[in-house]
């Protein structure tokens, strides 16, 4: 890379080279949102906060702000920032269906049907107005069952609704073609037309789905960790499909629920990890609960694999995807979306703990201090899931092995031990003080 000082066109952001052998006295970091991350930043030794047009060493910056400046950026070998090039490959909802498909084929090509048969964990989706013709068939093959609709890049439960007969969806019948000149402001935004899952697992009556944090570091090689710690996200009211219009019954984000005039920020809407995993366990043994998980576990994978060959992979960037996964009555996993900045604001003193200790979590793996061997497998709350292959609890031979007998160094819902674990860890390495 060039030595020269490069900097952002537009206002405010460049980066200056730093003279040979000069060292780093403290991690100068940007932050524009406003909840836990920046606590956990403001709080991290160390760690400088700059503003406005100051150099920094660490951006926790927003999708907008990348799809507007990393094109026009120099960036030091030492720079790091939460969001690769092109993250919406995974996190738009029709893209990600569109890669989905996409990998199975290539998958049922290339190693048959019964391999590719292991990526059907999304429910049947079609991209509107395009595939309007293609969804009208399938719709008509299964009369009376209910679809629901999403636009394809807005979250928080924003602009969904769920629907049973075509005329609720005629404004999404124009085809996209129009030309230029009859394009105007009433042109209709893109949708998902997805199945929805009408059988969906119950407690207490109400719905709920999970969501699990997935850090990923690189896509080549692929290198993936999974955090022990997440919640189940309840609706307040008893699940039916009678009544198909009241979001409280069927949207289980806590930006619709907590809404819901019955809503008590105290209790909140969530379960933690654990406290689900005890909770099937009981319910359904702990083979069948075992059997779940590891399910969970291959749609992080194959959802990953699905984009690894397109994601623009830099190694100033890093991702933390928080998968919304939703369980049916047979204990069979779904994946309903994976977004590229789940939400940091927290819902409860319980949530803002968790978030944290996932925050810092994130902060320990990506880094910045040089404090890491990168052999490691267990980083506070997270574990390496995959690392250009699958990733052994043991270290064993898995060439000598064979997969299908890896024991999968994932722990998704167990007890979660970082306090001890980094205090083993992050010792100082040898000649370098402890930040």
């Amino acid at each position: 890379m060039s030595k020269k000082t490069m900097v952002h066109k537009g206002p405010g952001y460049g980066y200056q080279k730093r003279r040979e052998g000069e060292s780093r006295s403290c991690i100068r970091f940007k932050c524009t949102l406003i909840n836990t991350i920046q606590d956990v930043l403001r709080q991290r030794a160390g760690w400088v906060e700059v503003k406005d047009d100051s150099e920094w060493d660490f951006y926790w910056c927003d999708v907008g702000w990348l799809r507007e400046n990393f094109d026009h950026v120099y960036m030091e070998e030492h720079v790091r920032i939460c969001h690769f090039r092109n993250h919406y490959e995974l996190t738009r909802k029709n893209l990600m269906v569109k890669n989905l498909k996409r990998y199975r084929k290539l998958l049922e090509r290339e190693v048959g049907r019964q391999e590719a048969a292991k990526c059907d964990f999304f429910p049947c989706t079609f991209e509107l107005p395009c595939e309007y013709h293609l969804f009208v068939e399938e719709f008509k093959r299964s009369p009376g069952s209910t679809w629901i609709m999403k636009p394809v890049a807005r979250s928080q439960g924003k602009g969904i609704f769920l629907f049973r007969k075509l005329k609720d969806i005629m404004d999404w019948k124009k085809d996209g073609n129009r030309s230029e000149d009859q394009k105007d402001e009433t042109q209709v935004e893109s949708y998902v037309a997805q199945r929805y899952i009408e059988n969906p697992y119950l407690i207490g009556g109400r719905k709920f789905d999970l969501r699990v944090y997935v850090l990923v570091t690189s896509y080549v090689p692929l290198k993936a960790w999974l955090y022990r710690d997440g919640f189940a996200r309840f609706s307040l009211t008893r699940f039916s499909l009678s009544c198909i219009d009241d979001h409280y019954i069927h949207l289980t984000n806590v930006a619709i629920q907590k809404t819901a005039p019955d809503y008590d920020p105290e209790k909140g809407c969530k379960w933690q990890m654990q406290q689900l995993r005890r909770y099937l366990s009981a319910r359904h043994g702990a083979e069948s609960v075992e059997a779940l998980f590891r399910n969970i576990d291959d749609i992080f994978i194959r959802s990953l694999q699905s984009v690894q060959k397109v994601i623009i992979n830099d190694k100033h960037c890093f991702e933390l995807y928080g998968y919304d996964i939703l369980l049916d009555q047979a204990l069979k996993p779904w994946l309903i979306e994976v977004n590229a900045s789940p939400s940091l604001t927290a819902s409860s003193q319980e949530d803002y703990e968790l978030k944290c200790r996932l925050l810092e979590d994130t902060l320990h793996i990506v880094d910045m201090e040089g404090r890491l061997t990168g052999k490691e497998k267990q980083i506070g709350g997270f574990d390496l899931m995959w690392n250009d292959g699958p990733v052994s609890k043991d270290d064993v031979n898995l060439d000598a092995l064979g997969s299908s007998t890896l024991t999968a160094n994932t722990h998704l819902g167990y007890v979660n031990d970082r306090k001890r674990q980094l205090r083993q860890l992050l010792k100082p390495l040898p000649g370098q003080k402890k930040v």
